[in-house]
């Protein structure tokens, strides 16, 4: 690889290369001056002739991209800076082989109607060739509220699936090898809730919970930082994750307890630097959580995973993922002290940007999903899922979903893609950018633990008006033409979309209703209420031995206490979060 290259002592003292500070190999300095001579010679009389298309070439997060990137333009030390696949920082991936052991996990996020109508798609696309499942909980579901309350009116089943009781996991895995495939659950607020549900369900087919395998998003700070479908104010939030990482950690071995996601922070408007940073420190505040609650950060950061956005720029999504894995190495190692190189990885799950989805011309979302996935594969995902190119209209149709497995599908197997490791390791450009990002988000991090951490920067609105002012100046940007969306602000036609859409039927809600109360009417109102005392003696309680949330609310649902059942004691022990206005 021909790139400048520092040895770690050069780079500990800030020498150039060449040993004595300040001096530039012969060969670097060679580069500098023919790059200066090309701009101001052969450069310089094109423009003359012809004009560049525009007068600034920036990423989509509005860093500077030059027109050429040299070796005279890098300082990379390789072993210390990129190393080999599989060894720390991990910059070029977390697996020796990667993809040519084996290839990322297809997971195609999925939910609607009723438990047995997601069952049948569940079927269906492990039959197309997935390999793992990603469930979609309606909004009510995703706020803590049974189906028959007043607030799910005209919600239920709509953008996901309805999961009300242990009744509903079950119908939803009807089926389904609990113990050989694993499961993804995008939910944060109720997430206890609906991991119990899943490990009383494989506790009840007798499954053995460290056979079962999965994540659970759980993310609850990135809820008041980006999506605000949160059920508690951040510190008891804290603390219910908390529990959940403690209890699984134990209990259920190969369960990611957290995905720290960063996907919803770049959906609600970050740059991909501002997204980096924000989920790492997240990701930091949950472990500086379990080590004050006395873990070993070794017993628990090893099922801690991620999961990051890829949007359209191509080269800046790809170093994003390389850059953190970097960073989370090095925090892991030196901020906390981690001695298990397992604890160093970064493992992370990838979804295409549904942000950048667009109603208009809607089969050029095909293309755009394409090149994102495309970027997280040659970025090091682990697991990834494929937008559908109907999702601004609905929820996909079957053809839509299959053809976005389809994408991943090709690229593995046709492109040739995951034959090597980090094909894009070594370009200036990739390197150079991927420097960039991790500055940019190390200077948050800095910025963050100024300011006494990230839920005090939560609270204080730091994170939150970032990402509104980068949504705001992106907009701008396309409201202008300065930032070009095909067939939106460029490339535009008058002609109407005709795309098959997926449509819910309004049974749904009845069906689901009648479900929950006659459950209710069932059960035995004696067990009901000791467990939910039970319950909310953990929460007023502190210690952590005998007042594990997860333990208590794993003992309520099997005595059938619904999900809003739960999630209104949560409510009312802890209290309502209320979003202030930050200006």
């Amino acid at each position: 690889m021909t790139m400048e290259t520092l040895t770690s002592a050069q780079a500990s003292t800030g020498e150039e290369p060449g040993g004595v500070q300040g001096e530039v190999p012969a060969d670097v300095a060679a580069i500098r001056e023919a790059r200066a001579r090309w701009e101001a010679g052969t450069v310089a009389k094109v423009v003359a002739k012809s004009p560049l298309r525009q007068p600034r070439f920036t990423t989509l997060s509005d860093v500077e991209v030059p027109d050429v990137v040299t070796p005279g333009d890098l300082r990379v030390d390789y072993l210390r800076d990129l190393n080999l696949p599989g060894e720390f920082p991990y910059t070029r991936g977390i697996q020796p082989t990667m993809y040519r052991g084996r290839l990322w996990t297809m997971r195609q996020f999925a939910g609607f109607g009723t438990p047995e109508q997601t069952n049948a798609r569940y079927h269906y696309l492990l039959a197309q060739g997935q390999a793992g499942l990603s469930v979609a909980f309606d909004f009510p579901t995703l706020m803590g509220y049974d189906s028959d309350s007043p607030r799910s009116l005209g919600e239920v089943g709509m953008c996901g699936v309805a999961v009300d009781t242990l009744r509903d996991m079950e119908v939803l895995f009807d089926g389904i090898p609990l113990e050989k495939i694993t499961t993804s659950m995008t939910i944060n607020g109720p997430a206890i809730v609906m991991l119990c549900f899943y490990v009383a369900l494989a506790d009840k087919r007798g499954i053995s919970r460290s056979k079962i395998g999965g994540t659970v998003q759980n993310d609850c700070l990135k809820e008041f930082i980006a999506q605000h479908a949160w059920l508690v104010p951040p510190r008891p939030a804290m603390r219910v994750v908390t529990d959940m990482i403690e209890f699984c950690s134990r209990e259920v071995p190969r369960w990611n307890s957290v995905s720290i996601s960063g996907y919803h922070i770049r959906e609600a408007g970050s740059t991909a630097a501002q997204e980096l940073a924000f989920t790492l420190a997240d990701g930091l505040a949950y472990v500086e959580s379990c080590i004050q609650r006395g873990l070993d950060v070794d017993s628990f950061a090893p099922r801690l995973s991620f999961f990051f956005d890829v949007h359209n720029d191509f080269f800046e999504e790809i170093a994003k993922f390389r850059a953190a894995r970097r960073i989370w190495a090095k925090l892991m190692r030196e901020r906390f002290g981690s001695k298990s190189p397992r604890s160093w990885l970064l493992r992370t799950h990838a979804q295409t940007a549904g942000v950048s989805l667009m109603a208009q011309q809607p089969l050029n979302n095909v293309v755009r999903t394409t090149i994102q996935a495309l970027a997280a594969v040659l970025g090091g995902t682990q697991s990834l899922h494929t937008n559908s190119y109907d999702e601004t209209y609905a929820l996909p149709t079957e053809d839509a979903a299959t053809l976005a497995l389809r994408t991943q599908q090709i690229i593995a197997e046709e492109s040739g893609i995951p034959a090597v490791a980090d094909p894009l390791g070594g370009s200036y450009f990739v390197e150079k950018l991927t420097d960039e990002m991790e500055e940019r988000a190390m200077a948050y991090i800095r910025k963050i633990d100024d300011l006494g951490g990230i839920v005090r920067a939560v609270e204080d609105g730091y994170p939150q008006r970032e990402i509104a002012n980068s949504a705001y100046q992106f907009q701008r940007a396309v409201d202008s033409g300065e930032r070009v969306i095909v067939g939106v602000n460029r490339y535009a036609s008058n002609e109407g979309s005709r795309i098959p859409t997926l449509k819910i039927d309004s049974q749904v809600e009845k069906t689901q209703i009648a479900r929950v109360l006659d459950l209710r009417g069932r059960r035995d109102p004696d067990v009901v209420q000791h467990t939910i005392t039970t319950l909310r003696r953990a929460c007023r309680g502190n210690d952590p031995v005998h007042d594990n949330i997860m333990v208590a609310v794993l003992h309520a649902v099997r005595a059938h206490v619904t999900l809003g059942e739960v999630c209104n004691v949560f409510r009312e022990e802890f209290g309502e979060h209320r979003d202030p206005a930050f200006l």
